[in-house]
């Protein structure tokens, strides 16, 4: 029997690739929209991890409200069970997401472990930087990016018993404790901010424009800024630009030279430049490696 994964909260995401799927495990690398995502009980365990983008996320699950900056090696945990009112986020990220069944651990594996099955559910937790959890989601997919293997089986069931263990140490609902110190630029000013970063990233917009939406000079704006999500203005709004361009290389008929000024960097050699130095890779590489 396959395994029951909640799709109707995903519905709308594409594909990247063909998912991993196996009757207690599944894996999927979807491309996450901005207001994309719809109310959902959780029917297993989901673990999320982001690979690509940049964004604030805000979600609300069994009325616990969390809001994190997310970016690449950033994941979240979601149990069964749990109601998600809401997750929103404020530009595309691309996740792997990874589905695991409601048990972590089996009859036997108890017995085996003397794991007691009751402290074996977990929290529902997200801002994580997790660097194992990190690397367990590159290795799947890096297995979805090439043809099948006859030990792929042997590998999964690695994985899963590694990742059910991390779980389990780290972020059952005993374990587990949400992080008490509160940024110092606070999320919703933090968040005005990215909004408007999001509406004219491709404009021309300077750095005492940001500072003066959340009323601060502009020193002491980008200090806060970078503490915040660990880039500076500049950087994240070149990032952002990048990750705009990334999408149009990989989806539309643009030349080079029209993607960058669609982009915000003004000519095809500002253009190069930045996206090499946010990829390695130049504007072309990137469209022949990714064209669909």
């Amino acid at each position: 029997m396959a395994l029951l994964v909640h799709d109707r909260k995903y519905e709308t995401s594409p594909r990247l690739h063909d998912s991993v799927d196996w009757p207690d495990l599944r894996v999927e690398h979807l491309r996450l929209e901005p207001r994309g995502m719809k109310p959902v009980t959780f029917t297993c365990n989901e673990i999320a991890v982001v690979l690509a983008g940049r964004t604030v996320a805000t979600r609300i699950g069994n009325g616990v409200t969390q809001r994190s900056l997310i970016e690449p090696g950033v994941s979240c945990v979601n149990p069964v069970g749990t109601y998600e009112s809401k997750a929103d986020i404020t530009s595309p990220i691309e996740d792997l997401h990874i589905f695991v069944p409601p048990a972590l651990v089996g009859h036997s594996a108890s017995a085996d472990y003397d794991i007691d099955p009751a402290k074996a559910e977990l929290a529902y937790a997200g801002g994580l930087k997790d660097p194992l959890i990190y690397q367990i989601a590159l290795a799947f997919h890096d297995m979805m990016s090439r043809p099948p293997k006859s030990t792929d089986r042997l590998f999964i069931d690695g994985m899963q018993a590694v990742l059910a263990a991390h779980l389990l140490a780290n972020y059952s609902i005993d374990r587990w404790r949400p992080p008490s110190k509160k940024p110092d630029l606070p999320y919703p000013r933090l968040k005005r901010v990215i909004d408007l970063i999001e509406t004219r990233f491709a404009e021309a917009i300077s750095l005492r424009e940001l500072a003066a939406e959340v009323c601060l000079s502009p020193f002491h704006f980008s200090r806060l800024f970078r503490q915040a999500t660990g880039l500076s203005p500049h950087r994240y709004v070149t990032e952002r630009r990048v990750q705009e361009a990334q999408r149009k290389l990989a989806s539309s008929q643009s030349s080079l030279v029209e993607i960058a000024l669609e982009t915000g960097f003004g000519s095809q050699a500002n253009f190069t430049r930045a996206f090499r130095k946010s990829t390695g890779l130049t504007p072309g590489q990137f469209r022949a490696l990714h064209r669909r």
